[in-house]
Protein backbone atom coordinates (compact mmCIF):
# COMPACT_ATOMS: atom_id res chain seq x y z
CA UNK A 1 0.00 0.00 0.00
CA UNK A 2 1.44 3.26 -0.75
CA UNK A 3 2.43 5.63 2.27
CA UNK A 4 -0.29 8.33 1.14
CA UNK A 5 -3.04 5.87 1.57
CA UNK A 6 -1.72 5.43 5.04
CA UNK A 7 -1.89 9.15 5.73
CA UNK A 8 -5.34 10.19 3.53
CA UNK A 9 -7.18 7.06 5.41
CA UNK A 10 -6.36 8.36 8.26
CA UNK A 11 -7.31 11.86 7.50
CA UNK A 12 -10.72 10.00 7.20
CA UNK A 13 -10.99 9.03 10.56
CA UNK A 14 -17.09 20.18 21.08
CA UNK A 15 -15.83 22.75 22.67
CA UNK A 16 -15.38 26.17 20.73
CA UNK A 17 -11.28 26.25 21.56
CA UNK A 18 -8.88 24.06 22.47
CA UNK A 19 -9.31 24.34 26.23
CA UNK A 20 -8.05 23.03 29.51
CA UNK A 21 -10.50 20.12 29.10
CA UNK A 22 -8.73 18.72 26.17
CA UNK A 23 -5.46 19.52 28.00
CA UNK A 24 -6.04 17.01 30.94
CA UNK A 25 -5.30 13.56 30.26
CA UNK A 26 -8.31 11.99 29.88
CA UNK A 27 -10.75 14.90 30.26
CA UNK A 28 -11.57 14.17 33.95
CA UNK A 29 -9.95 13.88 37.13
CA UNK A 30 -8.74 10.72 38.08
CA UNK A 31 -9.83 9.17 40.99
CA UNK A 32 -8.44 5.44 42.08
CA UNK A 33 -11.56 4.54 43.99
CA UNK A 34 -14.03 5.18 41.40
CA UNK A 35 -11.66 3.67 38.76
CA UNK A 36 -11.39 0.23 40.10
CA UNK A 37 -15.05 -0.41 40.02
CA UNK A 38 -16.49 1.02 36.63
CA UNK A 39 -18.46 -1.24 34.32
CA UNK A 40 -17.69 -1.70 30.83
CA UNK A 41 -17.95 0.49 28.19
CA UNK A 42 -19.86 -0.41 24.70
CA UNK A 43 -18.56 1.95 22.13
CA UNK A 44 -19.41 2.07 18.00
CA UNK A 45 -16.62 3.09 15.94
CA UNK A 46 -16.84 4.78 12.29
CA UNK A 47 -14.09 3.16 10.97
CA UNK A 48 -12.90 -0.46 10.96
CA UNK A 49 -9.81 -1.58 11.53
CA UNK A 50 -8.29 -1.58 7.47
CA UNK A 51 -4.57 -3.01 8.24
CA UNK A 52 -5.14 -5.94 10.72
CA UNK A 53 -4.11 -3.05 13.84
CA UNK A 54 -1.14 -2.38 12.17
CA UNK A 55 0.58 0.61 14.24
CA UNK A 56 1.67 2.00 11.14
CA UNK A 57 -1.19 2.91 9.21
CA UNK A 58 -4.82 4.06 9.35
CA UNK A 59 -5.20 1.68 12.28
CA UNK A 60 -2.71 3.90 14.77
CA UNK A 61 -5.25 6.23 14.95
CA UNK A 62 -7.70 3.96 15.91
CA UNK A 63 -5.48 1.83 18.37
CA UNK A 64 -4.85 5.68 20.06
CA UNK A 65 -8.48 6.71 19.86
CA UNK A 66 -9.05 3.89 21.92
CA UNK A 67 -6.27 4.17 24.72
CA UNK A 68 -4.49 1.27 23.90
CA UNK A 69 -1.41 2.68 22.53
CA UNK A 70 0.67 5.97 23.26
CA UNK A 71 4.26 7.92 22.31
CA UNK A 72 6.70 9.71 23.82
CA UNK A 73 4.94 12.95 23.51
CA UNK A 74 1.25 14.20 22.89
CA UNK A 75 0.10 17.21 22.10
CA UNK A 76 -1.87 20.04 24.70
CA UNK A 77 -4.71 22.12 23.80
CA UNK A 78 -2.54 24.69 22.19
CA UNK A 79 -0.88 22.23 19.75
CA UNK A 80 2.09 21.98 21.52
CA UNK A 81 3.98 18.97 22.91
CA UNK A 82 4.02 17.69 25.94
CA UNK A 83 5.26 14.14 28.39
CA UNK A 84 3.95 10.97 28.02
CA UNK A 85 6.24 8.32 28.31
CA UNK A 86 8.67 10.80 28.10
CA UNK A 87 8.68 13.33 31.33
CA UNK A 88 11.07 15.43 29.36
CA UNK A 89 13.62 16.24 27.06
CA UNK A 90 16.25 18.68 26.02
CA UNK A 91 17.63 19.16 22.62
CA UNK A 92 21.51 18.39 22.10
CA UNK A 93 23.83 21.22 19.84
CA UNK A 94 24.56 18.53 17.30
CA UNK A 95 20.97 18.05 16.00
CA UNK A 96 19.58 15.07 18.64
CA UNK A 97 17.19 15.22 21.31
CA UNK A 98 17.67 13.16 24.63
CA UNK A 99 13.92 11.90 26.08
CA UNK A 100 13.83 11.15 29.42
CA UNK A 101 11.61 8.01 29.96
CA UNK A 102 9.12 7.97 33.53
CA UNK A 103 8.77 4.46 35.04
CA UNK A 104 5.87 2.78 33.43
CA UNK A 105 5.59 -1.16 31.89
CA UNK A 106 3.89 -2.19 28.81
CA UNK A 107 0.93 -4.59 28.72
CA UNK A 108 3.02 -7.59 28.42
CA UNK A 109 4.60 -6.61 32.43
CA UNK A 110 7.66 -5.98 30.61
CA UNK A 111 9.51 -2.52 31.80
CA UNK A 112 9.40 0.14 29.16
CA UNK A 113 13.60 0.89 29.04
CA UNK A 114 15.22 3.00 26.87
CA UNK A 115 16.40 -0.06 24.55
CA UNK A 116 12.92 -1.03 24.14
CA UNK A 117 11.93 2.42 23.06
CA UNK A 118 14.65 2.84 21.20
CA UNK A 119 13.86 -0.58 19.19
CA UNK A 120 9.73 0.70 18.64
CA UNK A 121 11.28 3.24 16.79
CA UNK A 122 14.00 1.52 14.77
CA UNK A 123 11.05 -0.81 13.45
CA UNK A 124 8.87 2.52 12.62
CA UNK A 125 11.95 3.59 10.13
CA UNK A 126 12.46 0.34 8.51
CA UNK A 127 8.30 -0.46 8.28
CA UNK A 128 7.50 -0.79 4.56
CA UNK A 129 6.01 1.93 3.87
CA UNK A 130 7.17 3.88 6.12
CA UNK A 131 4.43 6.05 8.75
CA UNK A 132 3.52 9.66 7.56
CA UNK A 133 5.12 11.02 10.59
CA UNK A 134 7.90 10.04 8.99
CA UNK A 135 7.70 11.11 5.52
CA UNK A 136 11.20 12.97 4.16
CA UNK A 137 12.65 12.31 7.84
CA UNK A 138 15.41 9.95 7.94
CA UNK A 139 15.30 9.28 12.04
CA UNK A 140 18.05 6.70 13.96
CA UNK A 141 17.05 6.20 18.10
CA UNK A 142 19.65 4.52 20.57
CA UNK A 143 19.74 3.97 24.39
CA UNK A 144 22.10 6.34 26.18
CA UNK A 145 21.26 5.28 30.12
CA UNK A 146 19.10 4.18 32.39
CA UNK A 147 16.55 6.32 31.30
CA UNK A 148 17.29 8.25 28.08
CA UNK A 149 17.08 8.25 24.76
CA UNK A 150 18.54 9.94 22.14
CA UNK A 151 16.56 10.59 18.71
CA UNK A 152 18.49 12.15 15.59
CA UNK A 153 17.35 12.77 12.21
CA UNK A 154 19.40 13.30 9.20
CA UNK A 155 19.21 17.25 9.15
CA UNK A 156 18.22 19.13 12.47
CA UNK A 157 14.41 18.85 12.86
CA UNK A 158 12.64 21.73 15.10
CA UNK A 159 9.80 19.49 15.42
CA UNK A 160 10.39 15.99 16.52
CA UNK A 161 9.00 16.15 19.57
CA UNK A 162 5.84 17.14 17.96
CA UNK A 163 6.63 14.12 15.27
CA UNK A 164 6.60 11.88 18.03
CA UNK A 165 3.83 12.12 19.61
CA UNK A 166 2.02 10.74 16.40
CA UNK A 167 0.30 7.64 16.75
CA UNK A 168 1.98 6.17 14.09
CA UNK A 169 5.21 6.14 16.30
CA UNK A 170 3.39 4.75 19.24
CA UNK A 171 5.94 2.56 21.24
CA UNK A 172 5.27 -1.12 21.48
CA UNK A 173 7.37 -4.27 23.98
CA UNK A 174 10.14 -6.04 21.68
CA UNK A 175 7.67 -8.78 21.90
CA UNK A 176 5.90 -6.49 19.65
CA UNK A 177 7.80 -7.24 16.23
CA UNK A 178 7.88 -10.23 14.42
CA UNK A 179 8.44 -11.21 10.63
CA UNK A 180 6.72 -13.46 8.72
CA UNK A 181 8.82 -16.09 9.68
CA UNK A 182 7.89 -15.99 13.17
CA UNK A 183 11.53 -14.21 13.96
CA UNK A 184 12.36 -10.38 14.81
CA UNK A 185 15.21 -8.66 13.65
CA UNK A 186 17.60 -9.96 15.58
CA UNK A 187 17.00 -13.37 14.74
CA UNK A 188 15.32 -14.02 18.34
CA UNK A 189 12.07 -17.01 18.10
CA UNK A 190 9.16 -14.92 18.24
CA UNK A 191 6.57 -17.37 16.56
CA UNK A 192 2.86 -16.85 17.84
CA UNK A 193 -0.45 -15.39 16.74
CA UNK A 194 0.29 -12.32 16.36
CA UNK A 195 0.02 -12.32 12.67
CA UNK A 196 -3.38 -13.57 12.36
CA UNK A 197 -4.47 -9.91 14.16
CA UNK A 198 -2.12 -8.03 12.44
CA UNK A 199 0.79 -7.18 10.40
CA UNK A 200 1.65 -5.29 7.46
CA UNK A 201 -0.43 -7.08 4.10
CA UNK A 202 3.09 -8.23 2.37
CA UNK A 203 4.43 -9.82 5.99
CA UNK A 204 7.06 -7.78 6.60
CA UNK A 205 7.53 -6.59 9.97
CA UNK A 206 4.54 -8.09 11.35
CA UNK A 207 3.46 -6.48 14.35
CA UNK A 208 1.31 -7.08 16.77
CA UNK A 209 -0.30 -4.38 19.22
CA UNK A 210 -1.92 -6.38 21.35
CA UNK A 211 -1.04 -6.74 25.51
CA UNK A 212 2.01 -5.16 24.01
CA UNK A 213 1.28 -1.46 24.35
CA UNK A 214 1.21 0.60 27.27
CA UNK A 215 -2.09 2.65 26.94
CA UNK A 216 -4.68 2.31 29.80
CA UNK A 217 -6.55 -0.23 27.97
CA UNK A 218 -5.20 -3.59 26.30
CA UNK A 219 -5.83 -5.40 23.16
CA UNK A 220 -7.54 -8.93 23.67
CA UNK A 221 -10.12 -9.98 21.13
CA UNK A 222 -10.58 -9.15 17.82
CA UNK A 223 -13.52 -10.19 15.38
CA UNK A 224 -12.29 -9.51 11.92
CA UNK A 225 -13.59 -6.06 11.17
CA UNK A 226 -16.26 -5.99 13.07
CA UNK A 227 -15.41 -6.05 16.94
CA UNK A 228 -13.26 -6.03 19.06
CA UNK A 229 -12.87 -6.44 23.13
CA UNK A 230 -10.08 -4.43 25.24
CA UNK A 231 -9.31 -4.91 28.86
CA UNK A 232 -8.25 -2.53 32.03
CA UNK A 233 -4.55 -2.31 31.86
CA UNK A 234 -4.06 -2.69 35.46
CA UNK A 235 -0.48 -1.16 35.71
CA UNK A 236 -1.08 1.64 33.75
CA UNK A 237 1.25 4.47 34.73
CA UNK A 238 -1.27 7.08 34.61
CA UNK A 239 -3.12 5.50 36.91
CA UNK A 240 -6.07 2.81 37.07
CA UNK A 241 -9.07 3.65 34.46
CA UNK A 242 -12.73 3.77 35.26
CA UNK A 243 -13.99 1.57 33.07
CA UNK A 244 -12.85 -1.86 33.46
CA UNK A 245 -12.82 -2.40 29.79
CA UNK A 246 -14.65 -1.35 26.49
CA UNK A 247 -16.94 -3.65 23.55
CA UNK A 248 -16.22 -1.96 20.68
CA UNK A 249 -18.31 -2.57 17.58
CA UNK A 250 -17.22 -1.10 13.88
CA UNK A 251 -20.53 0.19 12.47
CA UNK A 252 -19.68 2.18 9.60
CA UNK A 253 -23.16 3.26 8.16
CA UNK A 254 -23.61 6.15 10.18
CA UNK A 255 -27.74 6.16 10.57
CA UNK A 256 -26.60 2.71 12.18
CA UNK A 257 -24.60 4.26 14.05
CA UNK A 258 -26.34 6.94 15.86
CA UNK A 259 -29.64 4.44 16.31
CA UNK A 260 -27.16 1.81 17.99
CA UNK A 261 -26.56 4.71 20.87
CA UNK A 262 -30.23 6.38 20.65
CA UNK A 263 -31.60 2.58 21.64
CA UNK A 264 -28.74 2.03 24.03
CA UNK A 265 -27.15 -0.65 22.29
CA UNK A 266 -23.50 1.37 22.81
CA UNK A 267 -22.88 4.49 24.94
CA UNK A 268 -20.35 6.24 22.68
CA UNK A 269 -21.36 7.09 19.53
CA UNK A 270 -18.47 8.82 17.28
CA UNK A 271 -18.70 10.69 14.19
CA UNK A 272 -22.51 11.24 14.27
CA UNK A 273 -23.15 12.44 10.49
CA UNK A 274 -24.66 15.66 10.75
CA UNK A 275 -27.80 14.55 9.00
CA UNK A 276 -28.34 12.51 12.20
CA UNK A 277 -27.95 14.87 15.02
CA UNK A 278 -31.30 16.57 15.30
CA UNK A 279 -32.51 12.85 16.11
CA UNK A 280 -30.28 12.89 19.10
CA UNK A 281 -32.19 14.30 22.52
CA UNK A 282 -29.73 17.21 23.00
CA UNK A 283 -27.91 16.50 26.08
CA UNK A 284 -26.36 13.31 24.37
CA UNK A 285 -24.55 15.51 21.38
CA UNK A 286 -21.05 16.36 21.94
CA UNK A 287 -19.52 18.53 19.23
CA UNK A 288 -16.12 19.60 19.09
CA UNK A 289 -14.49 22.06 16.20
CA UNK A 290 -11.32 19.80 14.52
CA UNK A 291 -8.64 20.89 13.05
CA UNK A 292 -9.81 19.30 9.58
CA UNK A 293 -10.24 21.38 6.74
CA UNK A 294 -12.50 20.65 3.77
CA UNK A 295 -11.33 22.40 0.73
CA UNK A 296 -11.44 22.59 -3.39
CA UNK A 297 -8.00 21.50 -4.58
CA UNK A 298 -7.21 22.63 -7.98
CA UNK A 299 -5.07 21.10 -10.72
CA UNK A 300 -2.48 23.92 -11.35
CA UNK A 301 0.13 21.50 -13.72
CA UNK A 302 -2.67 20.36 -16.12
CA UNK A 303 -5.95 20.88 -17.64
CA UNK A 304 -8.14 24.66 -17.52
CA UNK A 305 -6.58 25.24 -13.80
CA UNK A 306 -2.96 25.16 -15.22
CA UNK A 307 -4.05 28.58 -16.02
CA UNK A 308 -4.01 30.60 -12.55
CA UNK A 309 -6.63 33.21 -13.97
CA UNK A 310 -8.99 30.29 -14.51
CA UNK A 311 -7.93 29.27 -10.89
CA UNK A 312 -9.06 32.81 -9.54
CA UNK A 313 -12.38 32.52 -11.28
CA UNK A 314 -13.40 29.19 -9.72
CA UNK A 315 -12.61 30.63 -6.01
CA UNK A 316 -14.64 33.31 -6.78
CA UNK A 317 -17.71 31.18 -7.92
CA UNK A 318 -17.34 29.49 -4.80
CA UNK A 319 -19.59 29.92 -1.51
CA UNK A 320 -18.42 28.29 1.39
CA UNK A 321 -21.05 29.98 3.39
CA UNK A 322 -23.69 27.88 1.56
CA UNK A 323 -21.99 24.81 2.32
CA UNK A 324 -21.41 25.94 6.10
CA UNK A 325 -25.15 26.59 7.06
CA UNK A 326 -26.71 23.92 4.75
CA UNK A 327 -24.61 21.16 3.53
CA UNK A 328 -23.32 20.92 7.39
CA UNK A 329 -26.59 22.43 8.87
CA UNK A 330 -24.36 24.55 10.88
CA UNK A 331 -21.68 22.13 12.25
CA UNK A 332 -19.00 23.22 10.41
CA UNK A 333 -16.95 27.08 10.28
CA UNK A 334 -16.89 28.64 7.21
CA UNK A 335 -13.21 28.25 5.69
CA UNK A 336 -10.83 31.44 6.54
CA UNK A 337 -7.93 29.31 5.66
CA UNK A 338 -6.00 26.06 5.43
CA UNK A 339 -5.89 25.88 9.50
CA UNK A 340 -9.14 26.78 11.48
CA UNK A 341 -10.50 28.21 14.82
CA UNK A 342 -9.88 24.81 16.63
CA UNK A 343 -5.90 25.84 16.50
CA UNK A 344 -6.04 29.15 18.75
CA UNK A 345 -2.74 30.41 17.29
CA UNK A 346 -4.48 30.44 14.31
CA UNK A 347 -7.35 32.77 14.87
CA UNK A 348 -6.93 36.71 14.72
CA UNK A 349 -6.58 38.41 11.60
CA UNK A 350 -5.26 36.72 8.60
CA UNK A 351 -3.29 39.16 5.83
CA UNK A 352 -5.01 38.79 2.48
CA UNK A 353 -3.06 37.02 -0.37
CA UNK A 354 -2.09 39.48 -2.87
CA UNK A 355 -0.47 40.10 -6.55
CA UNK A 356 -3.09 36.93 -7.69
CA UNK A 357 -4.03 37.56 -10.86
CA UNK A 358 -7.76 38.70 -12.42
CA UNK A 359 -10.12 36.23 -12.86
CA UNK A 360 -11.06 34.92 -16.41
CA UNK A 361 -14.00 32.94 -17.59
CA UNK A 362 -13.18 32.11 -20.86
CA UNK A 363 -15.40 30.18 -23.34
CA UNK A 364 -16.82 27.12 -21.25
CA UNK A 365 -14.15 24.95 -19.73
CA UNK A 366 -15.23 21.40 -19.14
CA UNK A 367 -13.74 20.02 -15.77
CA UNK A 368 -13.86 16.65 -13.94
CA UNK A 369 -14.48 17.40 -10.14
CA UNK A 370 -14.01 14.27 -8.21
CA UNK A 371 -14.51 13.11 -4.60
CA UNK A 372 -15.18 10.24 -2.34
CA UNK A 373 -17.72 8.85 -0.53
CA UNK A 374 -16.41 7.67 2.47
CA UNK A 375 -17.53 11.01 4.53
CA UNK A 376 -21.06 10.98 3.46
CA UNK A 377 -21.51 15.10 3.40
CA UNK A 378 -18.14 15.38 0.51
CA UNK A 379 -20.64 14.02 -2.03
CA UNK A 380 -23.06 16.94 -1.72
CA UNK A 381 -20.39 19.17 -1.15
CA UNK A 382 -19.63 18.28 -4.43
CA UNK A 383 -22.45 18.97 -5.98
CA UNK A 384 -23.29 22.22 -4.72
CA UNK A 385 -20.09 23.15 -6.04
CA UNK A 386 -20.69 21.47 -9.20
CA UNK A 387 -24.13 23.90 -9.37
CA UNK A 388 -22.04 26.99 -8.06
CA UNK A 389 -19.43 26.14 -10.80
CA UNK A 390 -21.89 26.10 -13.47
CA UNK A 391 -23.50 29.35 -12.78
CA UNK A 392 -19.66 30.46 -13.25
CA UNK A 393 -19.26 29.29 -16.95
CA UNK A 394 -17.51 25.83 -16.24
CA UNK A 395 -19.44 22.70 -17.36
CA UNK A 396 -18.58 20.22 -14.37
CA UNK A 397 -18.74 16.40 -14.30
CA UNK A 398 -18.78 14.95 -10.94
CA UNK A 399 -17.33 11.66 -9.89
CA UNK A 400 -17.55 10.10 -6.52
CA UNK A 401 -15.63 6.78 -5.44
CA UNK A 402 -14.72 5.26 -2.25
CA UNK A 403 -11.26 6.59 -1.52
CA UNK A 404 -9.01 3.92 -1.75
CA UNK A 405 -10.24 3.63 -5.59
CA UNK A 406 -9.90 7.60 -5.93
CA UNK A 407 -5.98 8.06 -4.19
CA UNK A 408 -3.90 6.93 -7.42
CA UNK A 409 -5.89 9.26 -9.92
CA UNK A 410 -5.95 12.13 -7.85
CA UNK A 411 -2.19 12.47 -7.09
CA UNK A 412 -1.54 11.47 -10.14
CA UNK A 413 -3.45 14.62 -11.63
CA UNK A 414 -5.72 12.77 -13.84
CA UNK A 415 -8.81 15.10 -12.08
CA UNK A 416 -9.30 18.53 -12.66
CA UNK A 417 -10.63 19.32 -9.32
CA UNK A 418 -10.80 17.43 -5.74
CA UNK A 419 -13.16 18.27 -3.10
CA UNK A 420 -11.57 16.14 0.11
CA UNK A 421 -11.00 16.70 4.05
CA UNK A 422 -7.94 16.54 5.68
CA UNK A 423 -6.78 16.93 9.08
CA UNK A 424 -3.66 19.18 9.09
CA UNK A 425 -2.49 18.12 12.41
CA UNK A 426 -3.30 14.45 12.48
CA UNK A 427 0.05 12.99 10.89
CA UNK A 428 2.74 15.16 12.73
CA UNK A 429 0.92 17.93 14.61
CA UNK A 430 3.38 20.05 13.19
CA UNK A 431 1.79 22.98 10.73
CA UNK A 432 5.17 23.71 8.43
CA UNK A 433 5.25 19.65 7.69
CA UNK A 434 1.68 19.39 6.69
CA UNK A 435 2.29 22.38 4.59
CA UNK A 436 5.55 20.95 3.31
CA UNK A 437 3.66 17.55 2.39
CA UNK A 438 0.80 18.81 1.17
CA UNK A 439 1.54 22.12 -0.71
CA UNK A 440 5.41 21.74 -2.05
CA UNK A 441 7.34 21.06 -4.87
CA UNK A 442 8.91 17.89 -3.10
CA UNK A 443 5.75 17.11 -1.05
CA UNK A 444 4.10 13.51 -0.77
CA UNK A 445 0.86 14.89 -0.84
CA UNK A 446 0.43 17.61 -2.86
CA UNK A 447 -3.43 17.00 -4.04
CA UNK A 448 -2.99 20.33 -6.26
CA UNK A 449 0.29 19.79 -7.34
CA UNK A 450 1.49 22.81 -6.66
CA UNK A 451 5.04 23.80 -7.49
CA UNK A 452 5.43 27.68 -6.23
CA UNK A 453 9.14 29.03 -5.64
CA UNK A 454 7.77 31.47 -3.30
CA UNK A 455 5.41 28.71 -1.03
CA UNK A 456 8.45 26.32 -1.20
CA UNK A 457 10.88 29.60 0.28
CA UNK A 458 8.28 30.14 2.67
CA UNK A 459 7.64 26.81 4.25
CA UNK A 460 11.80 26.58 4.40
CA UNK A 461 11.78 29.83 6.56
CA UNK A 462 8.88 28.49 8.91
CA UNK A 463 10.92 25.05 8.88
CA UNK A 464 13.65 26.84 10.04
CA UNK A 465 11.95 28.49 13.14
CA UNK A 466 12.38 26.28 16.55
CA UNK A 467 10.12 28.56 19.22
CA UNK A 468 6.53 28.19 18.62
CA UNK A 469 5.90 30.79 18.69
CA UNK A 470 7.55 31.86 15.56
CA UNK A 471 7.39 28.47 13.98
CA UNK A 472 3.25 29.38 13.98
CA UNK A 473 3.65 32.99 12.92
CA UNK A 474 6.46 31.49 10.28
CA UNK A 475 3.17 28.81 9.46
CA UNK A 476 0.81 31.34 8.67
CA UNK A 477 2.60 33.33 6.60
CA UNK A 478 3.29 30.27 4.34
CA UNK A 479 -0.49 29.67 4.08
CA UNK A 480 -0.53 33.06 2.69
CA UNK A 481 1.16 31.89 0.44
CA UNK A 482 -0.10 28.95 -0.69
CA UNK A 483 -3.81 30.80 -1.10
CA UNK A 484 -2.03 33.29 -3.52
CA UNK A 485 -1.50 30.55 -5.63
CA UNK A 486 -5.15 29.50 -5.85
CA UNK A 487 -4.48 25.90 -5.95
CA UNK A 488 -6.81 25.21 -2.87
CA UNK A 489 -9.73 26.88 -1.92
CA UNK A 490 -10.21 26.78 1.67
CA UNK A 491 -14.71 25.53 2.33
CA UNK A 492 -15.14 24.76 5.57
CA UNK A 493 -13.77 23.67 8.71
CA UNK A 494 -15.02 20.20 10.30
CA UNK A 495 -16.46 20.43 13.94
CA UNK A 496 -17.04 16.64 14.59
CA UNK A 497 -20.38 15.12 16.70
CA UNK A 498 -20.54 12.27 18.80
CA UNK A 499 -23.13 10.74 20.54
CA UNK A 500 -22.81 10.01 24.44
CA UNK A 501 -24.67 8.55 26.69
CA UNK A 502 -26.82 10.45 29.66
CA UNK A 503 -24.76 8.15 32.16
CA UNK A 504 -21.29 8.83 30.55
CA UNK A 505 -18.73 10.71 31.82
CA UNK A 506 -15.04 11.76 30.56
CA UNK A 507 -15.12 11.43 26.67
CA UNK A 508 -12.36 13.07 25.42
CA UNK A 509 -13.59 15.93 22.97
CA UNK A 510 -10.16 15.87 21.00
CA UNK A 511 -9.78 18.13 17.78
CA UNK A 512 -6.89 16.32 16.43
CA UNK A 513 -9.12 12.85 16.46
CA UNK A 514 -6.40 11.04 17.76
CA UNK A 515 -8.18 10.31 21.02
CA UNK A 516 -11.88 9.05 22.47
CA UNK A 517 -11.19 6.94 25.54
CA UNK A 518 -8.99 7.60 28.76
CA UNK A 519 -8.69 6.66 32.55
CA UNK A 520 -11.92 9.12 33.14
CA UNK A 521 -14.32 7.64 30.81
CA UNK A 522 -17.05 5.81 32.44
CA UNK A 523 -20.62 5.43 33.09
Amino acid sequence: MHSVRRRWAAALLLVPLLTGCFAARDGSPYDAGAGAGGGRLRVAMAFPPAERFSPYGADATLLSRLGVTEGLTRLDGNGGAVPALAESWTRESGGGWVFTLREARFQDGTEVTPAAVAGALTHATHADPAPAALTGVRLTAEAVGERRVRVTTGTADSALPLRLSSPSLAVLSPKAYRTKAGADKSGTDTSGTAQARSGAANGKAAVDPAGTATGPFTLARTSGATRATLHRFADYWGGLAHASGLDVRFIVDGTARTNALRSGEVDIAEAVPVSQAATLDQPTVREVPTTRTTALFLNTRSGPFADPAVRAAAREAVDASALAEDVYEGHADIGRGLFGPALTWAGGERPRPTGRPAAKRAGNPALTLATYDNRPELPEVAQVLQQQLRKAGFGVKLEVREYSRLEGDALAGKFDAVVAARNTMLDTGDPVSYLADDFTCDGGYNLARVCDKAVDRAVAEAGARADDAARHRAALAAQTAVLRTDGVVPLVHQRIIHGVGASVRGVILDPYERTLVGTGTRR
